[in-house]
């Protein structure tokens, strides 16, 4: 019987442990007293609470480059909250076209054709791992789309595709994108995302950002389905502008509110969009060289200029865990995370539950390189160790 041999347990860790695609790890040097001037015990409808609210829209827009006549606005239920709010709005006068490549943009499709029954859609689907046919986009539709694949580690590369002029409307959910990557702005409608991603900030509240020809559609749409009132962005036939003014439809927490904007303050000190953007990039950078030289590992993302650098998902192609059946390969990548989970190195980045099996590291700015570094050699101790064991047994 042959003898198995595992590598030296790495004696560096990573500074930060949280690898998590969300929520996500907390700034460099966060700690709790970062909210001790937080306006608890305050309505968030004073002029206060409104104030802090209003302040996170107003730096969001700045630093994202957000057009100066869209509406920016903080609205329930995450990112979900804000798509689900837009779909259930205004879809179903236009044909749609939807891409779906992750399990998040597979939901919304779910939601379109099996919750709304709206039959003129058509659906671009890719595996996992890979970007739909782009070319297949009608642009007199409305299109839904993902910019980043969280569960797939799949981005859309840039805004090349779409044309400056089109009929449909497009609406992107951005969460995992936001705050890291260059969007085309001018050339989308709707915009969401939450604060949980980039910026490390806490779940549970969402941001929709409106072009004026979404505004237009909203308030020119006649409501064709009942909507509850976290859904409801119009008041009396028009936009109710008090949402993007920071009169929040329903109570926002205002912990929540003081550290989203401690960590607009941090990603300001670090060069706001394109400094966020380079600390991200430098993660995939260190990760990417690290797979070159590593066996049992590649990206899920077939192509190297649609490989997220946000969620950076692995499989594993070591002969051995491949040649073995399904329940055995979820034992494996278990155990693998379980054991990283217990040494403190590395918690929640097992692959999403409906993405194949593999691992998945959050490479956002809040990431640093140093922590992205000390990872990599653990992943290796960590897999030999799980393999080893499991050939002895």
């Amino acid at each position: 019987m042959s003898i198995v041999s595992t590598p030296i347990k790495p004696h560096k860790k990573p500074e930060n442990p949280c690898f998590s695609s969300g929520p996500c790890a907390k700034r460099p040097g966060w700690n709790v007293n970062v909210l001790k001037n937080a306006l608890v015990g305050r309505s968030h409808r004073s002029a206060e609470g409104r104030a802090r609210l209003n302040e996170v829209i107003k730096q969001s827009s700045a630093m994202l480059g957000i057009p100066e006549d869209w509406k920016v606005g903080i609205v329930p239920a995450s990112d979900t909250g804000a798509v689900e709010m837009i779909m259930w709005a205004f879809l179903g006068s236009n044909p749609i076209d939807m891409l779906s490549f992750d399990s998040f943009s597979a939901e919304w499709v779910t939601d379109v054709v099996k919750q709304l029954k709206l039959p003129e859609t058509h659906v671009i689907q890719a595996e996992y791992g890979e970007l739909p046919d782009l070319s297949q986009l009608n642009w007199d539709h409305d299109i839904i789309m993902v910019w980043n694949g969280t569960t797939s580690g799949v981005k859309i590369p840039d805004g090349n595709f779409i044309p400056d002029c089109h009929k449909g409307l497009i609406v992107c959910d951005a969460t995992s994108a936001v705050f890291s990557m260059d969007l085309p702005w001018s050339k989308l409608d709707v915009v969401t995302w939450s604060w949980q991603k980039v910026l490390g900030g806490e779940a549970a509240h969402g941001m929709l950002a409106l072009s004026p020809r979404a505004i237009k559609r909203l308030v020119e749409t006649e409501q064709i389905r009942p909507l509850p009132k976290i859904f409801r962005l119009l008041k009396q036939g028009k936009l109710n502008e008090k949402i993007f003014e920071g009169d929040t439809i329903n109570t926002p927490s205002m912990l929540c509110v003081e550290d989203a904007l401690d960590g607009l303050v941090w990603a300001k000190s670090v060069g706001g969009l394109q400094g966020l953007k380079r600390l991200s990039e430098n993660n995939l950078k260190i990760v990417t060289e690290w797979v070159a030289k590593t066996s049992w590992v590649e990206f899920l993302a077939k192509e190297e200029k649609y490989r997220s650098h946000t969620s950076i998902c692995l499989k594993i192609v070591d002969p051995w865990f491949t040649a073995s059946d399904s329940k055995a390969q979820k034992e494996v990548v278990s155990q693998l995370t379980k054991l990283l989970s217990e040494e403190q190195v590395a918690y929640d980045i097992a692959s999403y539950r409906e993405a194949p099996l593999g691992l998945r590291l959050w490479g956002g700015a809040t990431v640093t390189p140093n922590s992205m570094e000390a990872l990599l050699p653990w992943l290796d101790w960590a897999f030999a160790n799980v393999k080893a064991n499991r050939i002895k047994a």
